[in-house]
């Protein structure tokens, strides 16, 4: 296949993107909130892997964020390791007003970097924000720890709605402007690759070796 312009680029995309962190930090209200524009004061913590899918134009192509919520709960990490596989970006949420969820961000970067394509965008997310007076870990803190490994950072209320459509907004267009440039500089798309970018199927930055594995995952998981 000929060299793709910007504009040739298929106009359906499906990234998948997992959100880790430790139980109890917001990651479900957090996708509740990106989602259904939805808050729940008394949810209760996730067993297992549950996602959603938004729809999110980026440069006038629509492009479906597939958003995982993994369990944190220590019990559950087993089972939710087996879904980091071929995801293309990741949210690593701590709670603002919990000190020891921040200092958990290492393990949680550490199995996500074991689990998961080295390629892969990730955001540190600092939740709670509205909980000013419980604060435990200051914005300089939460900016050194992603500046030390070289992560996007953002403060976020899933409560209060503040910044949280501009987390997922970051990660989505970094994957669309990585993927972009991908399609730009190469010289012949391989006509796997090219079915892979069309159709809404999900687009894996991955290297070679792992896209059966990848494949396999997203065909147990029905996510396709």
């Amino acid at each position: 296949m000929a060299l793709q312009s910007e504009e040739e680029i298929p106009d359906d995309y499906l990234f998948k993107i997992v959100m880790v962190g430790d139980s109890a930090v917001g990651k479900s209200n957090l996708l509740a909130r990106f989602a259904r524009d939805e808050f729940y004061s008394n949810s209760k913590s996730t067993i297992g892997v549950e996602f959603q899918t938004q729809k999110m134009e980026i440069n006038g192509k629509e492009v479906k964020a597939q958003v995982w919520d993994t369990a944190g709960q220590e019990r559950f990490r087993a089972v939710t390791s087996a879904y980091y596989r071929g995801a293309v970006g990741a949210l690593l949420v701590y709670d603002v007003s919990r000190r020891l969820t921040f200092e958990s961000i290492g393990r949680w970067l550490s199995e996500l970097q074991n689990h998961s394509d080295m390629n892969i965008v990730t955001i540190l997310v600092g939740n709670k924000s509205d909980l000013q007076d419980a604060r435990e870990v200051t914005t300089a803190e939460g900016k050194a720890l992603a500046e030390a490994q070289s992560l996007f950072f953002i403060e976020t209320s899933a409560l209060n709605s503040s910044n949280v459509t501009a987390a997922f907004e970051t990660i989505v267009k970094e994957i669309y402007t990585i993927l972009s440039r991908k399609v730009m500089q190469s010289q012949e798309l391989k006509g796997d690759d090219a079915e892979r970018l069309s159709g809404g199927k999900p687009v894996v930055l991955e290297d070679e070796e792992n896209k059966e594995a990848a494949e396999g995952e997203e065909a147990k998981a029905g996510c396709c």
